[in-house]
């Protein structure tokens, strides 16, 4: 397969992902807005410093208000990682290697992009619109990822499309958990109570895991938040088993087997999810979960780099 054609189908998946990530962890806090007792101030920074880009958002917007931060993380074409940015990317993406897609994938990737290019035109409709964006978004992944899944041959395409999606919803899950670590209480003393609990369940919910570990687990506990979606084995969006899928899909496209490596990217890999693999929760929490999670989302960039210089080297993501 050509470097370049391998290239756009990675980040294609890449934006993919990141999009609907975005658009979900935006939307459970909308939620988590309206349920906070009265007189706690809403909190819209835990999203953009979890992204990443709080500098990028200081320099900009300054204050960390609800409309700063939706036209940040939502409409800025000029942030790179705003959820029209990555749509508008994977449809670059996407038409660089339209030979190399269903036509009813190209489509659906198309109409997307129309959709939400109509629904964001408008800067004073933007809040009326926010909803139905981030839902449109949402589906719309959905829909990609059944598309794929129904008609796309396991090809060495197919592999790069999984080890791209992959690779990315390991570091939004990382990513996600962490947004714990912004969430501010009142006072220590709120350690524990329904509105730590609260914070919790946003958490979960941002992973779209909450029914799954409610049916699992029962009750909210931080331990088992933290074990369900760091090591646990069967969930998809658990930072574990996301690695593991990527792993034999890079696997796949080299040829070896498990356990075995030709190129950095595959021993990085292995090692990461070996880790994880022979990691406890009282691990997590005896190293501390935010420095944890740091370390984690460092090892996954550099697989990530070493994916880039393994097989796409000159060529970069399409961004627009």
């Amino acid at each position: 397969m050509l470097s370049r054609v391998a290239n756009s189908i990675y980040w294609l998946n890449r934006y993919i992902e990141r999009a609907e990530n975005n658009a979900r962890f935006i939307d459970v806090n909308i939620n988590l807005t309206m349920d906070l007792p009265p007189g706690l101030e809403e909190q819209w920074r835990p999203l953009v410093m979890t992204s990443g880009d709080g500098d990028y958002f200081r320099e900009k917007y300054g204050e960390f208000s609800r409309k700063n931060v939706v036209e940040f993380l939502v409409f800025d074409r000029e942030n790179a990682n705003s959820i029209f940015s990555c749509i508008s990317s994977a449809r670059e993406n996407a038409r660089m290697v339209r030979d190399s897609l269903s036509s009813e994938l190209w489509f659906h990737i198309n109409e997307m992009f129309h959709k939400l290019s109509e629904m964001q035109l408008d800067k004073n409709k933007r809040e009326e619109n926010l909803i139905p964006f981030l839902k449109e978004v949402k589906w719309g992944s959905h829909l990609y990822s059944g598309i794929m899944e129904a008609i796309f041959d396991r090809s060495e395409a197919w592999h790069f499309a999984v080890l791209g999606r992959f690779l990315e919803r390991a570091d939004k899950s990382a990513r996600i958990l962490d947004m714990k670590y912004f969430y501010l209480l009142p006072h220590i003393k709120f350690v524990g109570t329904p509105l730590d609990l609260l914070h919790w369940s946003a958490v979960l919910k941002s992973a779209s895991g909450f029914e799954m570990y409610r049916k699992r687990y029962g009750s909210l506990n931080v331990c088992d938040i933290v074990r369900f979606i760091v090591l646990d084995r069967a969930f998809p969006r658990s930072i574990l088993f996301c690695l593991a899928t990527a792993e034999h899909s890079l696997h796949a496209i080299m040829g070896t087997t498990i356990n075995t490596f030709l190129t950095t990217a595959e021993k990085e890999i292995g090692k990461l999810r070996s880790e994880l693999e022979y990691t406890d929760v009282d691990d997590i929490f005896e190293m501390r979960v935010h420095e944890y999670l740091d370390n984690c989302l460092i090892k996954i960039n550099n697989i990530g780099n070493e994916i880039q210089k393994t097989f796409f080297k000159l060529h970069e993501p399409v961004l627009l």
